[in-house]
């Protein structure tokens, strides 16, 4: 016969059973109830959400430098790599790579600078002569528009630039430019560090990360990096890759065309390359702009042609062979990434954001296991292209470690477990050897 208190418990134990099985009653317990609640959960997550990215942004400075390391560190580790596989030490390896990519960045704008500086007069005399042809075109052309309107508005331009709006502009935000450049090179400063200890220690800060985790978690976290550097590094290398023939194409098109800094406007069509879907066309259509300016409408036209065919080469036949399926996200993804990026983040925005897209949706599918992948007999082929999963992206030594990591149950020692190592230390050798 078992005890008084225990059949107690055990009737308790029956009764808060029969609770939680029973039917919920009260104003939560109808469809708009849990509606009700669901949403209450929802904007508590979108609060929390909210605060984060708000903190975030109040350190945007700190948040941009570690992206944009991070990103170039993925691009640069593989040389790193095949220098260590050489014979040279970590240390010199990283240091090699880490001028490398100081002196490419570095040597890129100070090309710009200097071309800039040394076409400028010419530009603006060629700038004068276009706006005179401009103007006859305008005014001879099938638009209601005629010359004393285009003098007008250029008088104005020219009153608001000489006068008291920009200047007093300029003055009254004076303040605010000095804390942008200042930001910058604060900004910048910050990147050159936090990339120099990713090349040099980034292969130990994430062996110690892997440590607080154990099987399935750290196989997947694993995979998560591997995945996230391999997307990284590639778009950064196929990006430059494609960057460098667009600014090739256009250059010889601008200098075949005769546009004044041919040199400093195929640059800036190599950087706006890294912005994807729009950045290469805006930056052609500003060298459309400076020739019709400069060289006249013909000309822009020609510089527009060209222009819209090397954006159809790259298209065509660029970004399948050199990018492959580096990014795996649909063309609409991209331009909502892009817009979201550019408007939370400017122009750091827009180039960081697709990445980190893609990054984020490999992540999603190394850690989701909903997808059900392959042709279903009611919806049809999937929708996902096999080479577009992140699983099969994995080399075969890749596999291999996560599948050792799967099935090794790390049995270390553990932080603070000062029993352990207290009995450890009482070991004697030959008994510590044994172990």
């Amino acid at each position: 016969m078992k005890p008084a208190h225990e059949e107690t418990d055990a009737a308790g134990g029956l009764e808060q059973v029969a609770r939680s099985v029973a039917p919920a009653v009260g104003p939560w317990a109808d469809a708009f109830g849990r509606a009700g609640s669901r949403t209450g959960q929802t904007i508590l997550i979108a609060l929390g959400a909210a605060g984060a990215i708000w903190l975030l942004l109040q350190v945007k400075v700190v948040v941009i430098a570690v992206l944009v390391a991070l990103i170039l560190a993925s691009a640069v580790s593989p040389l790193v790599r095949w220098l260590t596989a050489k014979g040279w030490s970590h240390l010199w390896a990283t240091v090699v790579a880490f001028l490398g990519i100081l002196l490419v960045v570095g040597g890129m704008v100070a090309w710009v600078v200097m071309a800039v500086r040394n076409e400028w007069n010419s530009l603006v005399a060629s700038a004068l002569e276009g706006w005179n042809e401009l103007q006859a075109w305008i005014a001879s052309g099938p638009l209601p528009v005629d010359a004393s309107t285009v003098d007008a508005a250029a008088r104005q331009l020219t009153e608001f630039v000489a006068g008291g709006g920009l200047t007093q502009n300029i003055a009254t935000n004076a303040l605010t430019g000095l804390g942008a450049a200042t930001e910058f090179l604060t900004g910048a400063t910050l990147m050159v560090v936090i990339l120099f200890f990713f090349l040099k220690d980034g292969h130990r800060m994430w062996n110690f990360t892997l440590r607080w985790f154990r099987g399935e978690r750290r196989a997947k976290l694993a995979e998560s990096v591997d995945r996230s550097a391999q997307i990284l590094g590639g778009y950064v290398r196929g990006t430059a890759l494609i960057a460098l023939v667009d600014a090739v194409l256009i250059g010889i098109g601008l200098a075949i065309v005769g546009v004044p800094l041919a040199l400093p406007l195929a640059v800036i069509v190599f950087i706006g390359a890294f912005i994807p879907i729009v950045g290469a066309t805006v930056a052609g259509l500003l060298a459309a702009l400076v020739a019709l300016v400069t060289n006249g409408p013909v000309q822009a036209l020609i510089v527009v042609g060209i222009v819209v065919l090397v954006n159809q080469l790259e298209g065509d036949l660029l970004q399948p062979i050199v990018m492959g399926r580096t990014l795996s996200l649909h063309a609409l993804v991209v331009l909502l990434a892009l817009t979201v990026g550019t408007i939370v983040g400017g122009i750091f925005g827009a180039i960081l954001a697709v990445p980190y897209t893609a990054v984020g949706w490999a992540v999603v599918q190394v850690w989701s296991t909903r997808y059900q992948a392959g042709p279903d007999p009611v919806l049809g082929e999937d929708p996902l292209d096999p080479n577009d999963r992140a699983s099969d992206k994995a080399t075969r030594a890749q596999r291999m470690r996560y599948r050792a990591i799967r099935w090794h149950e790390q049995r270390g020692r553990k932080l603070g477990a000062v029993d352990q190592d207290t009995a450890e230390k009482d070991l004697a050798p030959g008994d510590h050897q044994g172990r």
